[in-house]
């Protein structure tokens, strides 16, 4: 099949993830990219404790998975893969690799300097930075917290339409 979403969540793998998008999604694997959590065992367990049995987890680093996402995106799973943040994804998507997909922003919580844009969507100087990128590189960025919801373009996020 492919790598059927693209999701950028500081949560990670969550109950959201699980049943609000693996419902409709049937993954047969979640593969979160992250440089810190590919290197630690006991934390990959602690987020795969929540999984259906039928759904693998795997943790990569950026590297890690922009060498294999060719073959990710060509296999024959059904792939849901997550950042923990726009920065990551935007690394992953350098040099064009994520051109022509979908990006779903489902939940950048608040801190210091980010303003609230969505009530799961809150945007700093730096956020706003990665999504032009993002868009910049050939990607779709539109904010979705759940399948059913309206889908917020790159533009409303930043402020312009």
């Amino acid at each position: 099949m492919a790598v059927l979403l693209y999701r950028v969540d500081e949560r990670l793998i969550h109950g959201q993830v699980v049943l609000g998008w693996g419902t409709g999604l049937h993954p047969d694997r979640i593969i979160v990219v992250d440089d810190d959590l590919a290197a630690s065992d006991w934390e990959q367990e602690l987020y795969t404790l929540g999984l259906p049995e039928e759904v693998r987890a795997s943790f990569e680093t950026v590297d890690g998975a922009r060498g294999a996402l060719h073959e990710w995106v060509g296999n024959g799973e059904r792939i849901l893969l997550l950042t923990r943040d726009l920065r990551t994804m935007r690394r992953l998507g350098d040099g064009g690799l994520l051109s022509g997909r979908e990006v779903n922003v489902g939940g950048i919580h608040h801190a210091p300097g980010r303003d609230k844009v969505l009530p799961y969507v809150f945007l700093g100087a730096n956020e706003r930075e990665e999504i032009r990128a993002l868009v910049s590189a050939g990607a779709r960025v539109v904010a979705r917290d759940l399948p059913a919801a309206r889908g917020v373009t790159s533009d409303e996020l930043l402020g312009g339409g």
